[in-house]
């Protein structure tokens, strides 16, 4: 089992930066898949960027690519998205999930934090 903890987030003006953590417990983080989602008001969850078990392959949602890099350090058990450029359509609640596939489908992970509040002002 795993626990995801996210934290990072807040106001930033659109142009800026943030810099996203997801913190995990449990022995076999470096065994797992890690993605990003967010979750905008009165929509449904969306990919935002995934990176395999060692780093080594990641995938970016197009509206996000470019501006975004995930990255991994299974040394602290710790999964980053910096993001720059940011836009106020990417004003939402960002989640992080583990699963077995690298994948940008939210259903195939199977381990969710509880988000954190990034919003991006005009």
């Amino acid at each position: 089992q795993v626990q995801l903890v996210e934290s990072g987030g807040g106001l930033v003006q659109a142009g800026g930066s943030l810099r996203l953590s997801c913190a995990a417990s449990g022995r076999t983080f470096s065994s797992y898949a890690m993605g990003w989602f967010r979750q905008a008001p009165g929509k449904e969850r969306e990919f935002v960027a995934a990176i395999n078990w060692n780093g080594g392959t990641t995938y970016y949602s197009d509206y996000v690519k470019g501006r975004f890099t995930i990255a991994r350090d299974n040394t602290k058990n710790t999964v980053y998205l910096q993001m720059n450029s940011l836009k106020p359509d990417g004003t939402a609640v960002y989640y992080c999930a583990a699963g077995s596939i690298t994948i940008a489908t939210p259903r195939a992970y199977d381990y969710w934090g509880q988000g954190t509040q990034v919003t991006v002002s005009s």
